[in-house]
Order: C-alpha cells, then sequence, then structure tokens
C-alpha cells in the first residue's frame, strides 16, 4: 500500500515479483531444494516474473501454446514458444513459466509450471511494452527458442500449473486492492486540500452540494477499500484453506470502486485534475498526478482476471454452493430442519464473512448490537445475503443449463455480493476502530465513515436487485449480434480510423527470434 501510493507502477513490481512470481509458487508447492536454491537470491533482491499469457490466450489458459518436451531421458525439457504481457519479464532474473507437456509415455502432460533463468539461452526479451497508464510498468514480450530447463526446476507435478497459477493467485490478487486502497487515500488528501483551497462562488467548492457528494464518496468508499484489504488479507495470514471467494471480491471489488474514486478526483479537480503534474509543476503549481492516477488504476480491471472474469469466478463458486445445497432441497423425504439448513447454507455462502453469523444471532431482536449505529446495516447484509441466495435459486430454476450464460444476471449477482461483503467488513473495521484503546477519537469517526459508506452500499444493492429482473439483457445481447453481422455499418461513416494497418492479433509462431539488437535486460 505505501509502495502503491508512491507509485503503482513500483507497486505492479512488487506484486508480480512476490506474489505471483517465483517466491510464493515455491514457498507453496517447492521442494525443499527449490525453496533453497531460490528463494535466497529472490531475499537478495533478484527480481522474478511471472509468464503465463501469450498472444492468443488471455483468460483461457486451456489454448496455451507454449510446449516443454520432455528429454527422452527425462532430465530436462525444452520450452518453445512466446509469453506477451510478461510483467517484470524485461528485467526479470528467474521467471514462473506456465507451458504445456505433451502426454506421452511416462509422462501425464498438460499445462505445467517451471522456474526458469532469465539469462537462460534461447531467452529473448523482444521488445518493452507501452500502455495507457503504470509508464514505469516493466513489461515486455518474451521469446523461448529451445530454452533447455532441468527436470529439478519444475514446479510440482505435470499437469499441475493451472492449480499452482489459480492457488498462487489467491493470495497474490490482494495486492491489487492494497494498491487501490492507497489510491483512495491519496485521492482524499488531495480532494480535501483542494476543495478547501479553490474559492467559486464566494465559497470553497467542497461546500457546493455537486462537489460535496463526490467528497464524500471518496471518503467513505476509501475507508471501505482499506477495511475489506485488512480483513481479506488477516484471513490470508491466518492460512486459511480456501480464501478464494474473498480474495476474488476484494479484487474486483476494489478495481471498480478505486477506478471510480480517481474519476471523481479528477473532476474534483477540473481542468487541473486533466493536467499531468510535470505540466503544472513547470508553470508554478503544485504537481498533483490525478490525472495520471485515474490511467494507473484502470489496468487493475484487467489484471490478475478481469471484472469479467472474476464475476464469472464468484458466480460459479455461487451457482456450484448453490447446487450442493439444492439436492438436498429437493428431497421430498428430508427433515424440515435439514431442508431449512440447506437453504440457511446457500444463503449463507454471501454472509460467511458476517462475525456473528455462526452464532445463530442473526435475524433476533438486537442481533449485531455490539455494532452500535451499525447494526442496522448488518441486519440488512443477513437480509439481503438470504434474498441474494433465493435470487440465485429462482435463476438456477429459471434458467437451468442455460444460466452460465446469464452473464448479465450473474454479474449483478456478484456485484450485490460484493457490496454486502465491503458493508461487512467496514463495520468489523468501524467497531474495531472504536475499541483500539487509544483513546483517540477514531471510533467515533469510523462509525461515520461506515456509517455513510454502508447507507451509500445499500442503495447501489437495491438498484442491482431491481436490475435482475428488469433490464434491457436480452435485447443488448441481439443488437450486438447485428452490430457483429454489420447490420449497423452505417454509423461508422464519416470518420478516420487512426489505427496502424496489420492484423488484430499479431501472430506468434515459435521459433528463434527475427528481431535485431535485442537483449535479456532492456532498458
Amino acid at each position: 500500500m505505501i509502495a502503491g501510493s508512491a507509485s503503482p507502477a513500483l507497486a505492479a513490481l512488487l506484486s508480480a515479483h512476490q506474489s505471483i512470481g517465483v517466491p510464493q509458487p515455491l514457498a507453496l508447492f517447492g521442494t525443499g531444494e527449490q525453496k533453497r536454491r531460490y528463494l535466497p537470491r529472490c531475499a537478495r533482491g533478484e527480481i522474478s516474473a511471472f509468464l503465463l499469457t501469450e498472444p492468443d490466450v488471455g483468460s483461457d489458459p486451456a489454448r496455451l501454446a507454449m510446449t516443454a518436451t520432455p528429454s527422452a531421458d527425462g532430465s530436462d525439457y525444452v520450452l518453445e514458444g512466446v509469453k506477451l504481457w510478461t510483467t517484470n519479464g524485461v528485467i526479470a532474473d528467474l521467471l514462473v513459466v506456465m507451458a504445456q507437456v505433451p502426454p506421452g509415455t511416462g509422462h501425464d502432460g498438460g499445462i505445467t509450471a517451471f522456474v526458469v533463468e532469465g539469462a537462460a539461452a534461447g531467452i529473448t526479451v523482444e521488445r518493452r511494452n507501452a500502455f495507457m497508464g503504470l509508464r514505469g510498468l516493466e513489461n515486455g514480450l518474451t521469446r523461448f527458442h529451445e530454452v533447455r530447463v532441468p527436470a529439478a526446476s519444475r514446479v510440482g507435478r505435470e499437469g499441475q500449473g493451472l492449480k499452482i497459477a489459480l492457488t498462487t493467485l489467491n493470495t497474490g490478487r490482494l495486492s491489487l486492492p492494497a494498491s487501490c486502497a492507497a489510491t483512495a487515500k491519496l485521492a482524499l488528501k488531495i480532494a480535501r486540500e483542494w476543495s478547501g483551497e479553490r474559492v467559486q462562488w464566494g465559497r470553497p467548492i467542497g461546500e457546493h452540494e455537486a462537489v460535496a457528494k463526490k467528497i464524500s464518496f471518496i471518503a467513505a468508499t476509501g475507508y471501505a477499500l482499506e477495511a475489506v484489504v485488512e480483513l481479506s488479507s488477516q484471513l490470508a495470514d491466518d492460512k486459511r484453506n480456501d480464501i478464494r471467494i474473498e480474495a476474488a471480491l476484494a479484487k474486483l471489488y476494489c478495481s471498480e470502486m478505486a477506478s471510480k474514486i480517481a474519476d471523481e478526483l479528477v473532476q474534483v479537480r477540473g481542468g487541473r485534475g486533466y493536467e499531468t503534474a510535470a505540466s503544472l509543476a513547470a508553470r508554478g503549481e503544485r504537481g498533483v498526478p490525478a490525472e495520471q492516477m485515474l490511467r494507473d488504476m484502470r489496468i487493475n480491471r484487467i489484471f490478475e482476471g478481469s471484472s469479467e472474469i472474476m464475476r464469472l469466478f464468484i458466480a460459479r463458486e455461487a451457482v456450484d454452493a448453490h447446487l450442493s445445497a439444492a439436492g438436498e432441497l429437493i428431497d421430498p423425504g428430508l427433515a424440515p430442519a435439514r431442508r431449512a439448513r440447506a437453504a440457511a447454507r446457500a444463503g449463507g455462502f454471501y454472509a460467511r464473512w458476517l462475525p456473528t453469523l455462526v452464532t445463530g444471532e442473526g435475524q433476533r431482536p438486537g442481533a449485531y448490537g455490539e455494532f452500535g449505529p451499525l447494526a442496522a446495516h448488518l441486519r440488512y447484509v443477513e437480509r439481503a445475503s438470504r434474498k441474494l441466495a433465493r435470487a440465485t435459486f429462482y435463476g438456477m430454476a429459471r434458467w437451468q443449463g442455460r444460466l452460465e450464460r446469464k452473464q448479465g444476471f450473474l454479474g449483478r449477482i456478484v456485484d450485490i455480493g460484493a457490496e454486502l461483503f465491503a458493508m461487512s467488513a467496514a463495520c468489523v473495521r468501524a467497531q474495531l476502530d472504536a475499541t483500539d484503546g487509544t483513546g483517540t477519537d477514531r471510533g467515533a469517526t469510523a462509525y461515520e465513515l461506515a456509517g455513510l459508506f454502508c447507507a451509500q452500499a445499500r442503495l447501489r444493492a437495491e438498484e442491482l436487485f431491481g436490475q435482475l429482473w428488469s433490464n434491457t439483457d436480452a435485447p443488448d445481447s441481439a443488437l450486438a449480434r447485428h452490430v457483429l453481422n454489420g447490420r449497423y455499418a452505417w454509423l461508422e461513416d464519416g470518420i478516420i480510423d487512426p489505427s496502424a494497418p496489420g492484423p488484430w492479433i499479431a501472430a506468434a509462431e515459435p521459433g528463434p527470434s527475427k528481431a535485431q539488437d535485442v537483449h535479456r535486460h532492456i532498458g
């Protein structure tokens, strides 16, 4: 979080290095010898990178084209292929590489993870990529041609690579919410100082309601984002067996809301929000990087699983939980008590983070009383959790096997769950702040921030509930099909396409590099 407040690009370097690069996969799946060989190097300052994405492979790793062909004696593997968007790959000393091992005699095959020396013969870093934001990101395109990797450098078993990648991302994803929370904190500081200093129509702009609502959103949501990061990180530190949902919710929610916070900050700053920090400083004003914050935050909705993929991933977990309970619910011979427990378990999927849910206090008069003025919000979270469970059951019954294609419906289900998760986290954090024993007034102010955030989140959740059954999903999909088949191509008349000619997806055939004057470390 601290690194991210100074430079999100530096936070991305640290995240790729220690959250999804060599250290985390080896800590979870590496052998004792691999840990002794590689981890001290990472601790001494060597940089690691994680290489999964390919030019034709994004969120669908089953299409992975890079191969790792085992030698006849099984002593090593030969890697062949191209990796795209290799964060840290431009400067990395060690790489975690995912490749397909062909099945054969004595080999299970499948996607497999390897630790590869960055300076190994046959590896070419062909270019350093440039992006909208994160201008300092060390990200490139890396080619592998007949790269020999010792079998001792394979992480886990053959075919276990995807599991290793996904398990690593469970905790690795939490670095992005931390960076998002840092941006929210910095945005609040800038908005507070600017809105008190800038005077229009005889009053500081922060006293005008239109701007005040933006400041309120930044402050309340910033408090909630840090609460989500703290709660999710505590679950990870407690070595829980499964934090897939919490990590995915944290990544989804924080990346979406931090983008909105950065956008609102640019609006509060006006023309100065659109101007670069360097330009502001060059003419004598404070170099506030509001436009850079907006650009830097945009990638977080794509990094390490896009928001769309996160929603589908979380939705799948939700539906699986409901399916496991549904078998009991539809059993006519099931005792009423067991049927009630099955329904509660399905609803509890959304409310499992509620701190007192397991005590059975939910819905009784005075439930969550220890949370003071926030108790009503937690009671809402529990009611909404049950309502969400019923909506999911109804969707399953209505669409059955077609439910997986109802991405608009599933996305709203997840977004409601994310709001409830954030509300719970904010309330828990406010209670802790109120009882931290420091003698400060943080407790009272924390209740104010959490209370307003919950009020705002409830409005968003209720709007999403309404959109579950009243929306334009079907006509949207129909019109999109017409767009793709050219029905509205006339709408594109009267413009000039400035993009350079060439294919939409560049070919990336394996083989030796054709690029000239390339080397491992690109400045």
